[in-house]
């Protein structure tokens, strides 16, 4: 059983020939809605993926609410830990080029009503063995909560680093598995502009220095990781891709699918990468999240 203790959202997405440089209008092609939110879109990847999933987190008494929840029904997540509160649920404002690129501003609404006591009973209704995932999207002081008490009560704690926020080295350093991108990876590592060589020698130095499981994904170029001192990587699909919006947090469900699964660390790996390869390929972060079936088949 998973349990995804993290942010829900509405995104709001405008497609551009190109992304706008600082201070510059562009004009839009498209625009749509779609539910989002990082927690949000990593629980519905690991339930797409075929696992048991509760999600916890907060939404606003607006008329986000409902359609920020409706994908994550609709897939039989396990709802019951999702709050509902006085502040706006969290919107996502979403810019997507022509090459598949975005930028985004994320306004928290009901995610920052996230507290301490909201983790532990989130952490409380879990056995020991589930699976913990979280991200950087709801307040410090919640995740922290969270990943003490997974320590405590033996279940096992998967963080993305994602927002990248001043705190994220620091709490990455509290997790069992840490999934981060390559700047992510460089701010727990303490280290910028890394090489590739570079960052192989921050894997095993970290690796080595808390023994934890941790996984870099590299866009195009697959993933590296290092879990008990040896060193794997994967590569995903080759594609070109139409909006890379739900592309890591497809990686991340899928990969805490694949561990609660019983799957092998490196299928686990290739899978998650495969997944997150075809999420590229249509717009929105949950619609472009595939189907078991789907990653079976391109497997």
């Amino acid at each position: 059983m998973i349990t995804v203790f993290g942010s829900i959202n509405m995104d709001l997405i405008a497609t551009t020939e190109r992304l706008p440089k600082p201070g510059e209008t562009v004009a839009g092609n498209g625009f749509s809605t779609a539910a989002g939110g990082k927690g949000a879109n990593q629980a519905l990847a690991a339930r797409r993926a075929g696992c048991g999933v509760r999600m916890a987190g907060a939404v606003g008494k607006d008329s986000f609410a409902v359609p920020a929840l409706a994908l994550l029904k609709d897939a039989g997540t396990e709802l019951e830990t999702v709050k509902t509160v006085d502040e706006p649920t969290g919107t996502a404002l979403i810019l997507v080029g022509g090459d598949g690129e975005n930028m985004i501003a994320v306004v928290p609404g009901a995610n920052g009503t996230v507290t301490a006591d909201d983790a532990d009973r989130a952490v409380g209704a879990m056995s020991e063995g589930d699976i913990l995932m979280l991200q950087l999207e709801v307040p410090v002081a919640a995740v922290e909560r969270a990943l003490a008490a997974a320590r405590a009560k033996g279940v096992q704690s998967v963080l993305n680093l994602a927002p990248l926020i001043d705190d994220a080295a620091r709490l990455g350093r509290l997790a069992d598995i840490v999934i981060a991108n390559e700047t992510e990876f460089e701010r727990l590592a303490g280290q910028e502009n890394m090489s590739a060589d570079e960052r192989e020698a921050a894997l095993k130095r970290l690796n080595g220095e808390t023994g934890q499981t941790l996984i870099v994904t590299l866009g195009a170029d697959g993933v590296i990781a290092i879990r008990d001192g040896l060193l794997s990587r994967a590569k995903g699909l080759k594609i070109e891709p139409v909006d890379t919006v739900g592309a890591g947090d497809t990686f991340c469900g899928y990969f805490a699918a694949s561990l609660d699964e019983g799957l092998e660390f490196e299928a686990a790996l290739r899978r998650a990468a495969v997944a997150g390869s075809l999420a590229c390929l249509k717009h929105g972060a949950q619609p472009s999240i595939p189907l078991s079936a789907d990653v079976a088949k391109a497997l």
